[in-house]
């Protein structure tokens, strides 16, 4: 359960709740060094979590890899400038200044 979203834990819970699994969780505790994780009671049933569990991740995953797929698109320099032209000369100019002072006294001396 380290670095999980809050409601991708709840919705495991739920999920767990819903089949009728007992479970208990355990957390990182004061300083973090603790593992934070769900554990099934019943050993019997643990394989069926991880089979719900297994499945819940990969339609998650899809469901994310899709919206991803369909708001991804990769910024390019033109579409910087074309977003805000001054900011973006700026900054190049800012970058060039830099690079300027610094390759002039390296070669002066």
């Amino acid at each position: 359960m380290r670095d999980v979203p809050i409601e991708e834990a709840d919705e495991v819970r739920a999920l767990l709740d819903s089949q009728g699994i007992d479970y208990f969780e355990t957390f990182a505790g004061n300083w973090g060094i603790s593992m934070p994780a769900l554990w099934v009671k019943d050993p019997a049933q643990f394989t069926r979590a991880r089979t719900l569990i297994d499945e819940y991740q990969y339609q998650r995953l899809s469901n994310n890899d899709l919206n991803t797929e369909q708001e991804a698109k990769v910024k390019t320099l033109i579409d910087s400038f074309k977003d805000s032209p001054f900011q973006f000369i700026a900054y190049w100019l800012l970058i060039a200044i830099v690079l300027f002072i610094s390759i002039y006294y390296f070669f002066s001396l």
